[in-house]
């Protein structure tokens, strides 16, 4: 969930109705850098790093904002076009007693002080300065006299408000050459897309869209010696299904070629292999998906969409539903994409409706069963809608008593959602652990698993599958046992937004995390930030075209669930070509299922790669920098002997063979990924069974280096 749009009255909502009135855009300072202390000992702590980390004040609990120690200044760099910061400021109520006085300056002149203000102080002093024309602004933090060590000021929802359209200091725009669209137009001919592996646990619900792409009109047609599949229109092999040997694999399915999808169900666990053949009149491409069935669903990382970065607290059944059309409009339904996700404010929330009447009305009807708002007047008929397309539904809520915009959690009704969402038809659930910190109990690895090991098995025991989602932030190492709790995949990152300073950090978690990925267990860093997104007042990414780049080629590289989080109605051409790239999705998708690591670094660059189940190698050159630079690839040193064809998926062509030594020219902030497969002679290292041998290597030096 992005806190931005949804907390209380907080910053976030005004800034969404700000930015559009006044053509302006309003910038958290944690997604600046602020890593130049000027005075003092310590650092600057960023809220919402992880859920965990609030900094209160005895008047407000912030979800946002810094928190620095008294005696103490931080300079942050601005670059001369923000117009106004604003923060609201205390002491930290978890912190030692005592005053200070807070102080912003510009360029060294000195723009606004604070009166004294004290721990215990039931109200907060509000910040608004004039910064306009300001290139280095800074915040200071003073003791008052007979105030000692251990306390802590709060800059709370602390941001800094800029021309829209106006360049951070850090943009990237500013120092090298930007990419614009690689991906090559779909060709004429078919291809079938999309993941090479389906899981379903026996007899629970199959819904499956296939998604394929060329000229229509198309013919499309399954085929199997195995299943025994009834046609509900033309285009299905029928002899083949005649000669499937019902007695010894009973099955229950269809495959209705009009809306390209395949249901029904399966009783026996095992593996079925079913041919999906594309024809049309520029030729044939022909597939082989493979259902298992058994107790792992979601062996693939989810491809879909989610309401939240494009609508926040405005979702409805409307916008989801056109959502949903737009997926198969777009054609990105044809490219594997098949979620569509309804994130928070789907439920009544009491004290929100005076701002929005939709959300009058009580969190449980009657007989206990959580209830959706106005927006939503019929929430089985919209997943009945989103069904009809092939597509699959998901759901929001939190193991708290609230979600985190104060709708009705799961708390002390685990059972009773499980099943509610299940008879609605929904096939993910988004757990959220908002406000699960105001009734948890124990510590470390108990506190963190106990709520998602409840909600987990109140799903595993409905009539269908529901991919469960576990959004914590990455706490206790959650990538260590999510699995355990039932999940498919989990957040390790606080919320990631559409600037360079939390896209390049949320890579950086990931470096200790890929070996613990593998089929239906996903590393999750969050949702994809390009398009237009609604804390931007509807406008597009903040992200330079390289480093939105960045953005999907890491998450591919990662086998990270790629969640489309923009408005489709309003995607341009730019961020539909970053979504449909079929090579880029296939890495994603790789039925091997092993994320990335870090394999060589240098001068602000990087090297991830992971292995694929053709025995290739997907890599990703990642310049760090803001200006372009070679970034080298040693082959022999990675493990890769002998002779490797080069690929660059992003431009979908060969590069040529490469042998010792691979480097290219990468712009500032952007990512080169490419494909390498072995000539006849190329072959890991001798004893090497996985190129990511090398990130431990790695992460391992740093590791003795940083205990020295």
């Amino acid at each position: 969930m992005k806190y931005s749009a949804l907390l209380f009255p907080c910053l976030f909502c005004a800034m969404l109705a700000g930015t559009a009135a006044r053509a302006e855009q309003q910038i958290p300072c944690e997604q600046f850098d602020v890593s130049k202390v000027v005075r003092g000992s310590g650092e600057v702590e960023v809220a919402c790093a992880a859920i965990e980390k609030r900094f209160t004040t005895c008047a407000h609990k912030h979800f946002f904002g810094l928190r620095t120690p008294a005696a103490f200044a931080v300079e942050i760099p601005l670059g001369g076009d923000a117009l106004e910061f604003g923060a609201s400021c205390g002491v930290d109520s978890s912190g030692a007693k005592g005053a200070v006085v807070l102080r912003v300056l510009g360029d060294g002149k000195e723009l606004w002080t604070s009166p004294p203000t004290a721990f215990g102080d039931k109200e907060e002093v509000k910040a608004k300065v004039d910064v306009a024309g300001v290139k280095a602004m800074t915040l200071a933090v003073d003791p008052v006299d007979g105030t000692g060590e251990g306390v802590f000021a709060v800059w709370g929802e602390a941001h800094v408000t800029y021309r829209d359209g106006a360049m951070l200091p850090n943009d990237v725009r500013r120092t090298s050459r930007q990419l614009g669209i690689l991906t090559p137009p779909a060709a004429e001919s078919p291809r079938v897309n999309g993941p090479r592996v389906y899981g379903v646990r026996p007899g629970k619900p199959i819904l499956y869209r296939v998604p394929v792409t060329g000229l229509r009109p198309m013919r499309l047609k399954v085929q199997s010696s195995r299943l025994e599949v009834e046609t509900l229109g033309d285009g299905l092999d029928a002899a083949s299904a005649g000669r499937t040997g019902r007695a010894r694999r009973p099955v229950d399915l269809s495959f209705d070629p009009a809306t390209q999808v395949l249901s029904g169900s399966i009783k026996d666990p095992g593996e079925y292999q079913v041919a999906i053949v594309a024809e049309n009149s520029s030729g044939t491409a022909k597939e082989t998906l493979t259902i298992k069935v058994g107790e792992k669903i979601g062996l693939t990382p989810a491809l879909g969409w989610s309401s939240w970065n494009a609508f926040g607290g405005s979702v409805s059944d409307a916008k989801v539903r056109a959502a949903a059309d737009a997926l198969v409009a777009t054609g990105l339904a044809d490219h594997g994409y098949s979620y569509v996700n309804i994130d928070d404010f789907w439920q009544n929330i009491p004290e929100r409706a005076k701002e929005d009447p939709d959300l009058e009305g009580p969190l449980r009807d009657a007989e206990g069963r959580i209830a959706a708002n106005r927006r939503f007047p019929d929430m089985k008929g919209l997943v009945d809608y989103i069904h009809a397309k092939g597509l699959k539904a998901g759901i929001y809520s939190s193991p708290g008593p609230f979600t985190c915009g104060r709708a009705a959690g799961s708390w002390q009704h685990e059972e009773f959602d499980a099943k509610t969402f299940a008879d609605w038809g929904f096939d993910y659930l988004k757990h959220d652990w908002c406000f699960y910190d105001d009734v948890a109990f124990g510590r470390g690895l108990d506190r963190a698993m106990y709520p998602y090991l409840v909600m987990g098995r109140a799903l595993a025991r409905q009539e269908r599958d529901i991919y469960f989602s576990l959004c914590q932030y990455g706490m206790e190492n959650v990538s260590a046992w999510g699995r355990l709790v039932g999940a498919q995949s989990w957040r390790t990152t606080g919320d990631v937004f559409d600037t360079w300073s939390s896209v390049s950090a949320a890579i950086e978690k990931q470096k200790k995390l890929f070996y613990y990925t593998e089929p239906g267990a996903w590393n999750d860093p969050d949702m994809l930030c390009v398009g237009n997104v609604c804390w931007n007042g509807g406008n597009p990414s903040r992200l330079a075209p390289n480093e939105q780049y960045t953005h999907v080629s890491l998450w591919s590289l990662l086998a990270a669930p790629m969640l489309i989080g923009c408005d489709l109605e309003k995607a341009d051409p730019f961020t539909l070509s970053l979504l449909s790239n079929d090579e880029v999705i296939e890495i994603d998708q790789d039925p091997l299922g092993k994320g990335a690591g870090c394999i060589a670094e240098g001068e602000e660059w990087e090297v991830w790669a992971r292995p694929l189940s053709d025995g290739s190698v997907a890599a990703g050159l990642y310049n760090k920098s803001n200006r372009e630079q070679v970034v080298p690839f040693d082959l022999e040193a990675a493990g890769l002997m002998c002779k490797w064809r080069v690929r660059d998926v992003w431009r979908q062509e060969d590069v040529g063979v490469f042998l010792g030594r691979y480097e290219a020219s990468v712009p500032g902030h952007a990512t080169h990924l490419v494909r390498l497969s072995p000539l006849p002679c190329g072959h890991l290292r001798d004893g090497m069974d996985d190129v990511r041998e090398n990130a431990w290597r790695l992460l391992r030096e740093k590791d003795l280096k940083a205990a020295k």
